[in-house]
């Protein structure tokens, strides 16, 4: 089975709130980088048979949900593990804007990775959660993977 390498990109989180990528049903993995203006998570999927619509079929621990409509978890606040904040959310990043072509591209492309933007903030300005609405296309080739990737 292959692997790709992901990558999500939380713009503009909101200060002092933690962000934890979920693997499993639990476990919280740590950013790959985070800075004042992003927050950078960095993991891997397996391939497994195409969908019967052609969609890839992503496994692993670190995905989320049915075959037809999976998802990978950001934990934000209480929920990623920091006791001292008002926020208990998780936000749900669909992993169905990433087409068969990307998932080519990617495997053909020995470190390359599949990366994707999402705002850190809803329209109140407290941090995103709930389902990820991304534009089409927000999934994109990127360069390489940084030496501190998250692996299954």
């Amino acid at each position: 089975m292959r692997e790709v390498n992901l990558r999500i990109i939380v713009d503009d989180p909101v200060p002092g709130v933690f962000l934890r990528l979920q693997r499993g049903r639990d476990e919280l993995v740590e950013a790959t980088d985070e800075t004042a203006t992003q927050v950078t998570f960095d993991f891997t999927a397996r391939v497994g048979i195409p969908l019967p619509n052609g969609a890839p079929n992503f496994l692993g621990p670190f995905t989320q949900g049915p075959p037809a409509v999976r998802f990978v978890y950001i934990r934000v606040g209480k929920s990623a593990g920091q006791a001292n904040t008002a926020f208990d959310r998780r936000a749900k990043i669909p992993l169905g804007g990433i087409s068969t072509e990307l998932v080519a591209k990617a495997l053909a492309n020995p470190g390359a990775v599949l990366e994707v933007h999402m705002p850190g903030r809803g329209k109140d300005g407290t941090p995103t959660c709930a389902s990820v609405k991304l534009p089409s296309g927000a999934w994109k080739l990127s360069a390489a993977v940084p030496s501190g990737r998250c692996t299954p």
